[in-house]
């Protein structure tokens, strides 16, 4: 039975305990007040009068209504008001503390006495006429609403009102619903009183402050806002306490001497205006994130901002990374420029050289570099700022720099020596850093920065058009012919379309130079709009700028105009005239060819590209001569490496051609796809820098809305990232895959990458569990072995740090250096796919020559490619890698420089690792004899062991669909369909059976670069871990080596994933119970041991035993192989260790195999002697 319900009106019913305050209220009777309809007196019936007080205050409380939300808003303004006021009142305490001095303030005119007398009249005034000014009471007062320090006249009242409110005078400044706002109080403090006497039952409210009645009141007001609404209250009434601010700290200030020159150039920079925001976010957070457009100033001043902050007085130095080499030297000298100061205090290290000293404040680095030291010190001790430059390029290394900095900044805050990681990015791509919890915790703050940039109209096509190099062609055209003066940047994909469009550009409007009149254009045809598309444009640049020679100055005739009015078909020639000076072109038909170009101004046509040399780059930033116009093709480069100075039109095709790689296999092949809508901003961004701008999209508006991604894919998404696994690895974080990446890579590329370094020895896999939910763990749990190590060292790819680090013997090392530089750096040679010289054949043929001499004969020609790379280096060095030796010869020189910074950093890095090896870079080196060309071939072969391909047979070449396009195909073990020998390869014409590549890479077909010929029984001995062998072979037999103390058999064995047969090869007998027989048998027979050749005729069973069938029947044969076994004793060296640690070791297992009458000889003598 569970607890009876208590019944309704219980209460009432229960019987009255009489008490001597009962009995006191029984004697009171008062007759002559009737209110009530009963007598008072008669206790019997009526319950205490106390009780019943108790019971209907209670039922007057619970019946107070709800504060609705619209009440709960007034209440919270009232408290708001209420903190501004004492707010207020604390700042003009403050105020009046610095307020200038009388002295001061007298000197000082009034804004309403200016306003009144007028500032002539005001300075025509004596001081005599100005003295009873002074006598009027109205005192200057330098703190603006600070009224109740002003003289206060005489308020009239009248005779009926009572002055009882003293506040009144202070309030009065206030808002005009004061009024209101006391009310709300009283109704705020009334039911806090109310909740607060219901609460506690027996107390009384007593006066409290109304703003904890307004708390109370807020708190209590509703169940499910409880929570809510509390914090409000404390808020009203408590300072914000979300984060607890750092000590105060003395201010330091490096002083810092510059220029009046700088000092005004620096002043144009928009983030100067911010200095004082982005120094207090610094310093009250450790990591920041700054955005700001190109141009306003980012990487030139954050640094001397903290410079003069103090940062790197003491604590430790400041460091920026830049993900491009010359952005590094060039800001660091720009950086010492500006703050005066010397290359010793404003430094750079790049990767091949550097001025830095002890004395370096300021240190501009490219990413890789601070890598580098995050390995030899992971918590960059010296450093006290770290800035990430150009963040939004997401660079590879950048984005490792990230992750490693973002567990990096909490341990240095831990230990007490904080470091601040600034994150500078020019788009506003952020959601990566700030809304990523996996890399930030917390979120960092972000600071936006305005850039220095005039407005660009954007004009997109009507319809995109299918040839979009045929159609910039005509845009182009247009725009020299129609509009005002401006340079003209023209965006294409690649190398071959930026020379195509110039010589098209060029032909159409050829530079005369020979004829000093031919740029003048006949008055005639310059005056009349209609042949002449330029004749009704006005310029919008300045004066000081030189009009171009079509627009001649013309003689207006009033009699050739009618005064009647114009008719519409007139009106509208006017308005598409004015429309030509916003920019507007006369047609958007893309398939109206422009008129002719008798009458139009030369075009200046400049190609501008990655691989263009450094000085023909340097033209797109001189100025036109006079009466020409400036027009740049340009690729991607452009976007953001470069600026052009005057600008005005850019004609953006949408196009980029990218490197796009195959997650698994790693195949490259450059795509022409759509650029991203923020490299489309950043292309527009280029006609703005100096003056409006407009930027000519030859794509619809509906393409870009619908096909264009917001934000290029990171780098890291991209590419292979062995060499990203590896330097993990190396550095001791083993799951790659939990890493802090601001993008992480796909899963796929990871798996793949372990693959690969698995299969070169960087990595050693460790042996998989037996249990299913242990698989999880193991499948990301590989080690980094002492080879991968080494090769973590070196500053290049996994693959080519293999082949440094096997090459030291045979004096191959100068040789491999040179083969890896040459390697690493692409496009050595210079490609004739398009050329606009007339003898562009003639060289191609000539080039093609060079190469074929340079790949000699025998097992020089069998190193194909490579050995024309390491020729070429070395003929370059030979004549000092002379541009006219490059040009001569077919090779790129900013190449050729490359290769050697590389070699010298190689050269450095491998003394360095190796003591005494007194490595040098000699510029005289001899070619490689015939034996180090096949050396040479194979310390390749164990980097590239995963890039082999076979010459495809005529029966597998009928089994494709197309056996025409098939012939003198390859099949690789990359890949399933066929590949190809390039046709400028030397081995193009050889066709061996095996040959090894860098990469393959997509065009019409898929193409092997840098080919080399392998012979087949290589692969089992340089790639046995691409191999699957057979048992050992019984004939012939299993041999002991005694040099390399080993045990060697012979197997059978197949490369790669399709399975190629390989013939019969001597390796080393594989790791299992049968090795420990083979040796067995070896030791009794005395090959091993001389010691053991004396007894073996004595044995009671010969040691073949140890390898038949049936040797377990006999227990001698078990004995030996157990102790052989418990010491791993598979070899000499090891059995000799294993005596060392115990001198009976194998001795009573070797004494049942010899008669008992030599059992004492042989303990005497034991152990061996292995001498």
């Amino acid at each position: 039975m569970g607890r009876s319900r208590k019944k309704f009106g219980a209460k009432a019913r229960e019987p009255v305990a009489a008490t001597e305050a009962t009995k006191a209220l029984e004697v009171e009777v008062n007759l002559d007040i009737r209110q009530d309809k009963y007598d008072g007196s008669n206790a019997l019936v009526l319950p205490s009068k106390k009780k019943k007080e108790a019971v209907q205050k209670a039922k007057e409380a619970k019946s107070v209504p709800k504060l609705s939300k619209k009440k709960k808003k007034e209440l919270q303004k009232v408290l708001e008001r209420k903190k501004k006021k004492v707010n207020r009142t604390h700042l003009l305490e403050e105020l009046e503390k610095s307020q200038a001095s009388k002295k001061e303030l007298s000197m000082l005119i009034s804004t309403s006495t200016m306003q009144t007398k007028g500032l002539k009249r005001l300075g025509e005034l004596t001081s005599a006429e100005a003295q009873p000014t002074e006598k009027l009471g109205a005192q200057i007062n330098s703190i603006k609403g600070s009224r109740p320090t002003a003289p206060k006249r005489p308020r009239l009242r009248g005779s009926d009102i009572l002055d009882l409110d003293p506040e009144s005078s202070e309030d009065s400044s206030g808002d005009d619903d004061s009024g209101e706002e006391e009310n709300n109080e009283e109704r705020l403090e009334q039911s806090g009183a109310d909740r607060e006497a219901t609460g506690s039952g027996e107390e009384k409210l007593g006066e409290d402050d109304s703003t904890e009645g307004a708390e109370n009141a807020v708190a209590k007001s509703g169940q499910e806002e409880a929570v809510a609404t509390s914090e409000l209250a404390q808020k009203g009434s408590e300072p914000s306490a979300t984060k607890p601010k750092p000590p105060p700290r003395p201010a330091v200030f490096v002083p810092v001497h510059r220029t009046e020159e700088i000092q005004n150039a620096r002043h144009q920079l928009p983030i100067l205006a911010e200095e004082q925001s982005i120094m207090e976010a610094i310093n009250e957070n450790d990591i920041v994130v700054i955005c700001g457009q190109t141009g306003s100033g980012k990487t030139t001043q954050v640094p001397q901002f903290l410079y003069e902050a103090g940062y790197a007085s003491q604590k430790g130095i400041i460091g920026i990374t830049e993900p491009r080499r010359v952005a590094a030297v060039s800001m660091s000298k720009r950086v010492g420029q500006e703050m005066s100061l010397p290359c010793s205090v404003v430094s750079y290290q790049i990767r091949f050289e550097g001025n830095t000293t002890e004395d370096t404040k300021v240190k501009f680095m490219t990413d890789g570099v601070l890598l580098k030291e995050i390995q030899n010190n992971f918590l960059l001790t010296k450093y006290s700022v770290v800035i990430i430059d150009e963040a939004h390029e997401r660079s590879i290394y950048s984005d490792i720099l990230i992750g490693l900095l973002s567990r990096i900044v909490p341990l240095r805050r831990k230990r007490g020596n904080p470091l601040k990681l600034i994150i500078m990015s020019a788009t506003l791509r952020v959601e990566d850093f700030t809304q990523n919890s996996h890399l930030f915790k917390v979120p960092p703050p972000v600071l936006k920065v305005d850039s220095r940039q005039h407005p660009v109209t954007i004009h997109f096509n009507k319809r995109t058009p299918d040839d979009y190099l045929q159609e910039a062609y005509r845009k182009v055209c247009k725009i020299h012919q129609q509009l005002p003066e401006g340079a003209i940047l023209v965006f294409v994909t690649g190398q071959q379309e930026v020379h195509s469009l110039c010589h098209k550009l060029r032909k159409r409007y050829p530079a005369k130079q020979d004829d000093p009149k031919a740029e003048e254009v006949p008055a005639k045809e310059a005056a009349d709009p209609k042949k002449n598309g330029s004749g009704s444009c006005k310029s919008d640049m300045s004066d000081t700028q030189t009009a171009p020679a079509s627009k001649q100055a013309s003689r207006i005739n009033l009699d050739d105009y009618s005064v009647v009015p114009l008719d519409e078909g007139q009106l509208e020639d006017i308005v598409k005239d004015e429309e030509r000076e916003d920019g507007v072109l006369s047609s958007d038909n893309e398939d109206e060819e422009p008129p002719p170009t008798q009458s139009f101004q030369p075009l200046m046509v400049l190609p501008l590209f990655s691989l263009l040399p450094s000085h023909k780059q340097a033209k797109v930033f001189q100025n036109p001569p006079p009466g020409m116009r400036l027009c740049v093709v340009a690729t991607n480069v452009g976007e953001t490496s470069l600026t052009i100075p005057n600008v005005k039109y850019v004609v953006d095709t949408g196009k980029v051609k990218m490197r796009v790689y195959d997650k698994v296999t790693g195949i490259s092949a450059f795509m022409i796809s759509w650029v991203s809508k923020a490299s489309a901003d950043q292309r527009a961004g280029r006609a703005g820098r100096t003056c409006p701008g407009h930027c000519y999209r030859l794509y619809s508006s509906a393409i870009f809305n619908d096909e264009f991604q917001k934000f290029t894919a990171p780098e890291i998404t991209r590419r292979p990232v062995d060499d990203l696994v590896l330097q993990m690895k190396a550095m001791n974080i083993d799951k790659v895959v939990n890493f802090p990446y601001p993008s992480p890579p796909d899963k796929e590329a990871l798996k793949a990458a372990e693959k690969k370094l698995i299969l070169m020895g960087a990595l050693e896999e460790l042996p998989k569990p037996a249990r299913f939910k242990d698989l999880a763990k193991w499948e990301w749990s590989s080690k980094v072995t002492p080879l991968g190590r080494a090769m973590s060292c070196f500053p290049v790819s996994p693959r080519y740090a293999k082949m440094l680090a096997l090459s030291q013997q045979h004096g191959l090392l100068p040789y491999v250096v040179a083969v890896v530089a040459a390697m690493t750096v692409q496009e050595v040679f210079c490609n004739l796919g398009f050329s606009e010289e007339p003898h562009s054949q003639e060289k191609h043929t000539r080039w093609k020559k060079v190469r074929e001499t340079w790949a000699g004969q025998g097992h020089s020609l069998a190193l194909g490619d490579v050995m024309v790379l390491l020729k070429a280096v070395g003929a370059s060095e030979f004549v000092g890698c002379s541009p006219s030796f490059c040009e001569q010869h077919g090779l790129r020189y900013k190449a050729m420089v490359e290769i050697r910074k590389l070699r010298i950093q190689l050269t450095n890095e491998l003394n360095l690792l190796i003591p005494n090896l007194g490595l040098s870079v000699d510029p005289k080196m001899d070619p490689p004899s015939d034996l180090q060309a096949k050396l040479i071939r194979q310390v390749v072969l164990m980097g590239f062991s995963d890039h082999i391909a076979k010459k495809m047979t005529d029966e597998e070449r009928c089994s494709e669909t197309e056996a025409a396009i098939a012939k003198n195909a390859y099949k690789s073990i990359e890949v399933d369909d066929p590949v190809f020998i390039h046709p400028n390869s030397v081995l193009s014409g050889k066709l061996p059976l095996f040959v090894m590549y860098q990469e393959i890479f997509e065009t019409s077909k898929m193409f092997m670069r840098v080919v080399a010929e392998v012979e087949p029984e290589w692969l089992p001995v340089y790639a046995p871990k691409a191999c699957t062998f057979s048992a050992p072979l019984e004939d012939p037999p299993p041999r002991y080596d005694k040099k390399k103390d080993k045990v060697f058999c012979f197997m059978t064995s197949t490369f790669g994933p399709h399975g190629w047969k390989m013939e019969a090869a001597e390796h080393e007998f594989p790791v299992g119970l049968d090795r420990f027989r083979w040796f067995a048998r070896f030791l009794l027979e005395g090959q091993v041991l001389p010691f053991f050749k004396s007894y073996t005729k004595l044995l009671l069973s010969p040691p073949v035993t140890m390898v038949k069938s049936w040797a377990r029947l006999q227990p001698r044969t078990e004995h030996l192989l157990k102790a052989l076994v418990s010491q791993s004793a598979d070899s000499k060296e090891k059995l000799c260790e294993a005596w060392e640690k115990n001198p009976k070791y194998l001795l009573s297992e070797y004494l049942e195999w010899i008669q008992e009458s030599l059992h004492n000889e042989v303990s005497l003598k034991w152990p061996p002697s292995h001498k």
